[in-house]
């Protein structure tokens, strides 16, 4: 059920962010939806991806908030702040509710929960020779997502430096001679 009402809430703000006026408006509605896939993810029982899919969202959203905050402020500016203080609230709230119901159906610490972990505990170290269990699984039966994993994290650095890199040493010459 929380993911069905989780579906609704993204796709809802996915319109919002489509829809609205201003930039900073939208960033924060794509913001809301990436949480939400966040939030699904562990509902799926896939920390690792909801892991990745925190930090790349972070790191989206303060470069989008960054970019766009030095173009476009229209809700600052019109004394809309009580709207947007009341849809923060909200959406924390909202939040906050799912990760509380999500994250209170992880297991115990140390304790698996899906036959394919008991497999990967007994029988790890003896099918992939590694000194370390954990490499074992990462390395060898979960090399795939691994690699996907690093895929998007060397993506989304690669569109940090492409947002934020500085004017090259051409272009500010450039710049100059036409003064």
């Amino acid at each position: 059920m929380e993911l069905y009402i989780l579906l609704i809430f993204m796709i809802f703000a996915a319109l919002v962010a489509i829809e609205v006026k201003d930039l900073l408006s939208s960033v924060i509605a794509m913001g809301a939806v990436g949480f939400s896939l966040c939030l699904a993810f562990l509902i799926l029982k896939a920390p690792d991806l909801a892991i990745t899919q925190l930090v790349v969202e972070i790191l989206c959203l303060i470069i989008l908030i960054r970019a766009t905050t030095r173009k476009d402020i229209p809700l600052v500016v019109e004394g809309r702040w009580v709207f947007n203080t009341v849809s923060t609230a909200v959406f924390m709230a909202v939040f906050l509710f799912f990760a509380f119901h999500a994250l209170k159906e992880l297991p115990f610490f140390g304790q698996p929960l899906m036959s394919v972990v008991k497999k990967y505990l007994e029988e790890g170290m003896s099918k992939t020779g590694a000194v370390n269990l954990v490499a074992a699984v990462i390395l060898d039966f979960r090399a795939y997502d691994t690699l996907g994993e690093v895929a998007v994290l060397f993506t989304s650095v690669v569109g940090i430096m492409a947002v934020l890199r500085r004017p090259g040493r051409n272009n500010l010459k450039e710049k100059n001679h036409e003064r």
